[in-house]
């Protein structure tokens, strides 16, 4: 291999290295900063078969929240009773202090809700955004967080 080759090839690996490095670095302050100071119960229905679920719960936990998982056979149902309009839904329902955080939102989405205190009945990140907590199944990939109003009509919260 040519001495310039083998060089564009170092450069490279230290690059992609040294961005691991930096992601790694960024998400354990990120969750320092986030930490709340005390924990905050949450009650999250989902379907008994749904891993990515867990996975959101657990980083919820990272930041201070402590979510009781229960799973259920009748999830259009538990929609309907906390007030999710169709085009809002995710795979998951959790109950945090009068609210309803419908999918993988993010836990920043969710102390500004806490702290804001808006008229609304929750927030949703539609769908299972590929690039959001608990999904991790790419980079970089943007959505959009949606704060739902009681008469059933959204806005956007947060873009990510």
């Amino acid at each position: 291999m040519k001495p310039k080759t083998l060089a564009l090839i170092a450069l490279l690996v230290i690059g992609i290295a040294g961005s691991v490095i930096w992601l790694i670095i960024n998400d354990y302050n990120e969750r320092q900063d986030n930490m709340a100071t005390s924990v905050t119960e949450a009650v999250m229905y989902k379907n008994s078969s749904c891993q990515c679920c867990d996975k959101w719960a657990t980083y919820m936990g990272r930041y201070g929240y402590n979510i009781s998982v229960q799973p259920v056979s009748n999830m259009p149902e538990i929609k309907d009773k906390f007030y999710i309009p169709s085009d809002m839904e995710s795979c998951h329902t959790t109950l945090i202090d009068g609210y309803t955080v419908e999918g993988h939102v993010p836990v920043e989405d969710i102390n500004r809700l806490l702290d804001e205190r808006p008229q609304a009945v929750g927030i949703s990140a539609p769908g299972m955004p590929s690039s959001s907590p608990g999904m991790n199944t790419s980079f970089n990939t943007p959505y959009d967080v949606y704060l739902i109003d009681q008469k059933g009509n959204s806005q956007i919260y947060a873009s990510h």
